[in-house]
């Protein structure tokens, strides 16, 4: 077999892709197409803090404070605003001591206004 030939079976499938095999070149294809996806939109860059910033403002529209950017409707799923909260107090203790002074007290903000709101609105 050559090098251009080797075949890999993906581990983690969706259930209905009866394992299929993927070629290294229909791989290397898949993988330039998931990089130009996005070309030509100006995105921020991704660092922690816009990860962090980005999941306080899914916890903000899971509380009802801001709207769905999809639909426009200001909607509340608390029990989802719950589960982001604990995520980013999850990375909060996972990443400690390893963040910058600013992420720290970024990351700590948010969960300390995310807790007040969510008591609020469960209230």
């Amino acid at each position: 077999m050559t090098e251009d030939s080797k075949d890999f079976v993906l581990k983690d499938q969706p259930p209905d892709s009866g394992g299929k095999t993927m070629s290294a070149s229909e791989a290397d294809r898949a993988k330039k197409a998931y990089q130009q996806e996005g070309e030509g939109t100006q995105l921020p860059q991704i660092d922690f803090s816009t990860f962090v910033i980005s999941l306080n403002s899914s916890a903000l529209v899971q509380l009802g404070v801001l709207a769905d950017p999809t639909t426009g409707d200001k909607t509340k799923n608390l029990s989802l605003a719950k589960q982001t909260i604990d995520l980013l107090g999850m990375l909060e203790e996972k990443t400690q001591g390893n963040l910058n002074v600013d992420e720290a007290n970024m990351l700590k903000s948010i969960l300390y206004d995310l807790r007040i709101l969510y008591v609020k609105e469960k209230g």
